[in-house]
């Protein structure tokens, strides 16, 4: 049996409808499910920032979690496909009156992405004092806690909203298929055949 970590929400349902289609039947979490035994399949149903962690330790097989987590989060796993789904970036905000200064001295940047922020200013010969935070993020440049952010961008409409732009794109970002390196080796035979046919069906779509 694989066991395969999701994440919660949209990216889910998609790869749940690539498995329907691959394999035929419903794949699909009932109400607040959080494991789902199909044939030989376990899908566990966790926080999009836990996939790589479950997959690193062991407590799944394989996952599908963003570009974005996997490079914040500098994990030990094997990257296998780019899956084509949940596109976004990462991107700077800052204030609509303002523009981005790269000859200050240093910048405060309000984000959950603290490693990726980081290592972009630090590309940048830019210091960088990091303020993390979990949520609202938009609001940081709004109250003067910070000059600018560094968040994911789908259609730009939440920054827009909260009268803020994208100063600059850091990195695009979408759901990637990511294995255990101990069970690459032990399952091998059978991640291989399902990453073909997972590969198959995404470019089909494309």
């Amino acid at each position: 049996m694989l066991t395969v970590a999701l994440p919660k929400g949209r990216i889910a349902e998609q790869t749940l409808e690539i498995f329907a289609e691959i394999f035929g039947g419903e794949f699909k979490f009932e109400g607040r499910e959080l494991i789902l035994d199909m044939g030989e399949f376990r899908f566990l149903n966790v926080r999009n920032q836990d996939v790589p962690t479950y997959v690193e330790h062991g407590a799944a097989d394989i996952g599908v979690v963003g570009l974005d987590v996997i490079t914040e989060k500098e994990l030990d796993i094997i990257q296998l496909l780019d899956m084509q789904l949940g596109k976004c970036k990462v991107a700077i905000g800052i204030k609509n009156e303002d523009e981005l200064d790269w000859s200050r001295p240093n910048i405060k940047v309000a984000t959950k992405m603290v490693n990726i922020t980081k290592n972009y200013f630090a590309k940048k010969a830019v210091g960088v004092e990091v303020v993390k935070l979990y949520g609202s993020i938009e609001l940081a440049p709004l109250v003067g806690l910070a000059d600018a952010i560094v968040d994911i961008v789908e259609t730009g409409s939440t920054m827009r909203e909260n009268g803020l732009k994208v100063a600059e794109d850091i990195m695009d970002s979408s759901a990637h298929l990511i294995s255990n390196k101990n069970s690459f080796y032990a399952k091998k035979e059978e991640i291989l055949s399902l990453y073909e046919k997972i590969k198959a069906v995404v470019e089909s779509r494309g």
